[in-house]
C-alpha cells in the first residue's frame, strides 16, 4: 500500500489525491516507526512529502548495529545498509547499540575494528545528541583478536568517548574483558575533558579479564572517582573494596539508586570489606538498592563473607549451573544468612542443584520471614508438596509472592506423576493463581 502513488488521474485526466495526501505529518512519522530501513526507502520515492518524512529526526533517534561472524550475503547486506543509514542519519542517533556476533576469525574482528573506527569517527563529527552507547560481549581476551587490532579498537573507542563524554548518561561495555590498564584507560575516557563524569548509569560487568583482584587497584579506585552522578552501577565482585564504597559514598550518594553485583566463582572474591563501609553508604545515600548475581559461589563461608547484614539488598540470585559439590551445603544460607533481609529483599532466584539435601521447610520460612517478597524463580530438588504448602500460605495472606516460577528437579526420567500432582494442586488454588499469581511450575528430569 505505501508504495502506491499519493495522486491519480480520473477520467477527465485531472489529478485526484488520494487520502494518504492528507495525511497529517505526525501520523506519517507514526507509519515510517513502524517500517524498517527498506520499506522506509521505497515509501522515501513516493512523493515530496513521503521524502521528507523520511528525514524526520525522530526515525533516527535509535539503531541498532549487528556485527554477524557467521558469513552470509544475507548478513552482509544487513550490516552495510545498517552502516550506510547510521551514516547518513548520524546527527539525529541519540541511542546505539553494536552487536557483535560470533567472532569467528581474526580477518572477522579486523574488519570490526576498521568498520568501527570508521563509524565513531564519523558520530564524533556529527553527532551532539549521543545518550546512550551499547557494545555488549567484544570478549577482547579471545584469541581471534590480534595484539594490534585489540589496542587500535580500544584507542578508537576511547577517542570516541572523550569526544562524547559531556553528553552520555549510558555506557554499557558488559562482556569486553580488557586488562587492567586497558580499561581504566576507557573509564578516564569518560572524565578527560572536565576531570569529572556526569554520566548516570554505567555496565561494566565482566568488563575487567578473569582473574584479576580489580579491588586492590589504586589505579581503579583513581577512574571510578572521577564519577559524580552515577545511578545506576552494575560490575563484579571482584571490583568491591571499602575504598570503592568510600568513593561512592563521597560522589555518587545524592543520586546513587542501584548497584547489580556480579560474583563469579573464577574472580577473585575473597576480599574482606568491613561492615561500616557498607553501613556508611546505605546511611548516606538512603535510595540505594543492592542486586547480587552469584554463579557458582555457593559455599556458606564465601556467601557470609559478601552477604553482610548492612547491605540494602533487593534481589539475590544463586547459581550452580547443574554443578554438584558436596563441599557446599544450601541449608545455613537459606536459615542463616538470607534472612537478615526480611525486612528489604524482593525477589530471589535459587537455581541449584542440590541432590544431596531437601530445602523445603528452609525455603519455606524464608519466604515467610520475607515480608516485602514478591518474586519466587526456583530450580531445586524439591517435594511436590512445597507447593501445596507455599499456596496455602499464600491463599492465607502469610507471603506476598505475585511471581512463582519453579522446576522441581527429579532424578526419575518419569516425570508423569509428579505432573500429575502439580495439576491438581494448580486445580486447587485455581482462582487464586489465575487472579493474582504469575504462575509457572514444572517437573524436570535431572540427571
Amino acid at each position: 500500500m505505501l508504495s502506491r502513488s499519493v495522486s491519480s488521474m480520473d477520467e477527465d485526466g485531472e489529478v485526484e489525491q488520494s487520502y494518504w495526501a492528507y495525511l497529517p505529518d505526525v501520523c506519517l512519522r507514526h507509519v515510517f516507526h513502524c517500517l524498517d530501513d527498506k520499506d522506509r526507502s521505497r515509501a522515501a520515492l513516493v512523493c515530496k512529502k513521503w521524502n521528507q518524512a523520511m528525514y524526520s529526526g525522530s526515525l533516527w533517534k535509535t539503531r541498532t548495529i549487528t556485527f554477524n561472524g557467521q558469513p552470509s550475503r544475507t548478513h552482509a547486506f544487513e550490516f552495510e545498509t545498517a552502516l550506510w543509514y547510521v551514516k547518513k542519519f548520524g546527527k539525529y542517533l541519540e541511542h546505539l547499540e553494536v552487536k557483535l556476533l560470533h567472532p569467528s576469525s581474526a580477518v572477522f574482528t579486523r574488519k570490526f575494528q576498521v568498520s568501527m573506527r570508521g563509524l565513531l569517527s564519523h558520530l564524533a563529527k556529527c553527532n551532539c545528541r549521543l545518550l546512550s552507547l551499547s557494545i555488549k560481549h567484544l570478549e577482547l581476551d579471545r584469541l581471534v583478536w590480534k595484539n594490534i587490532v585489540r589496542a587500535q579498537f580500544i584507542k578508537n573507542l576511547g577517542t570516541f568517548l572523550k569526544r562524547m563524554s559531556k553528553q552520555l548518561n549510558y555506557l554499557n561495555l558488559k562482556g569486553a574483558r580488557v586488562t587492567l590498564e586497558e580499561g581504566c584507560e576507557l573509564l578516564n575516557s569518560l572524565s578527560c575533558l572536565t576531570n569529572k563524569s556526569f554520566i548516570s548509569e554505567i555496565n561494566i560487568e565482566d568488563f575487567f579479564s578473569l582473574h584479576l583482584p580489580v579491588y586492590s587497584s589504586t589505579v581503579f579506585h583513581h577512574a571510578v572517582s572521577k564519577f559524580h552522578n552515577l545511578v545506576i552501577l552494575t560490575f563484579n565482585y571482584n571490583c568491591v573494596s571499602d575504598q570503592l564504597l568510600d568513593i561512592l559514598c563521597k560522589n555518587c550518594a545524592h543520586s546513587l539508586c542501584t548497584l547489580n553485583i556480579k560474583c563469579h566463582i573464577h574472580d577473585p572474591h575473597g576480599q574482606v570489606v568491613c561492615r561500616m563501609s557498607w553501613a556508611n553508604l546505605a546511611k548516606r545515600a538512603p535510595k540505594l538498592n543492592v542486586n547480587f548475581y552469584f554463579e557458582r559461589v555457593m559455599k556458606h563461608d564465601h556467601l557470609a563473607r559478601i552477604l553482610l547484614a548492612e547491605i540494602p539488598v533487593r534481589s539475590i540470585s544463586l547459581r550452580s549451573c547443574y554443578f554438584r559439590d558436596p563441599e557446599w551445603m544450601m541449608r545455613p544460607t537459606l536459615s542463616n544468612i538470607l534472612p537478615a533481609y526480611w525486612h528489604v529483599l524482593q525477589k530471589l532466584t535459587l537455581e541449584v542443584n542440590n541432590d544431596n539435601e531437601l530445602l523445603d521447610d528452609e525455603l519455606l520460612q524464608l519466604i515467610l520471614s520475607c515480608r516485602k517478597l514478591y518474586f519466587l524463580k526456583v530450580w531445586a530438588f524439591l517435594s511436590i508438596t512445597f507447593m501445596e504448602r507455599l499456596l496455602h500460605n499464600r491463599a492465607e495472606r502469610k507471603c506476598f509472592l505475585t511471581t512463582i516460577k519453579v522446576r522441581i528437579y527429579t532424578s526419575r526420567q518419569e516425570t508423569k506423576e509428579g505432573e500429575r500432582l502439580l495439576r491438581s494442586i494448580y486445580k486447587k488454588f485455581k482462582n487464586l493463581i489465575d487472579s493474582e499469581i504469575n504462575y509457572s511450575v514444572t517437573a524436570y528430569p535431572l540427571p
